[in-house]
């Protein structure tokens, strides 16, 4: 049998603080702990944060303040919000990341996927010719190069560079 070592996953497995209960789209904005959390922007009625389970490096989710099941709810000027927030996200991970392309979407309701069914949320998934490889074909494994922490610096910074310019 051979072991995969992945150590960084230990941070996930035995967190640092107790875990939060309610939905996290409301409670870690509220917290005020960006970088701990990995929020990498903050708009008027939305937020951008890296997923904690990315599927792909990158892969990030934008979510209103506003604790909504589905988008009909949400008022034009947050949907116009999300929309302008995903147009950055798209132009800080392009700059960064150089991916080939991204799946981009909204899981509502469980049985389409969503992790936390009663907050809207918008994924954002880098994506590179060739990103797929035998580990999830022969053994069920996703396997993540860059740690988490390391990706929230770097497109935090691009944030700032590609509003600016």
């Amino acid at each position: 049998m051979e072991n995969l070592w992945a150590p960084w996953r230990m941070a996930f497995i035995a967190p640092k603080t107790p875990q939060t209960q309610g939905c996290i789209f409301c409670t870690q904005p509220a917290e005020n702990r960006d970088e701990e959390h990995h929020i990498l922007y903050r708009g008027e009625y939305c937020f951008m944060m890296l997923n904690l389970y990315p599927y792909n490096n990158g892969h990030l989710m934008i979510a209103p303040y506003q604790h909504v099941e589905t988008i009909e709810k949400l008022p034009a000027e947050t949907l116009a919000e999300l929309m302008a927030q995903a147009q950055l996200a798209l132009k800080a991970l392009r700059f960064v990341m150089k991916p080939d392309g991204f799946n981009m979407g909204i899981n509502e309701g469980k049985v389409a996927g969503a992790g936390f069914a009663e907050h809207m949320h918008f994924h954002i998934v880098p994506r590179w010719n060739g990103d797929t490889n035998f580990m999830p074909v022969i053994a069920d494994i996703k396997v993540i190069p860059e740690h988490l922490d390391v990706v929230y610096q770097k497109l935090k910074e691009a944030l700032t560079v590609v509003k600016e310019g």
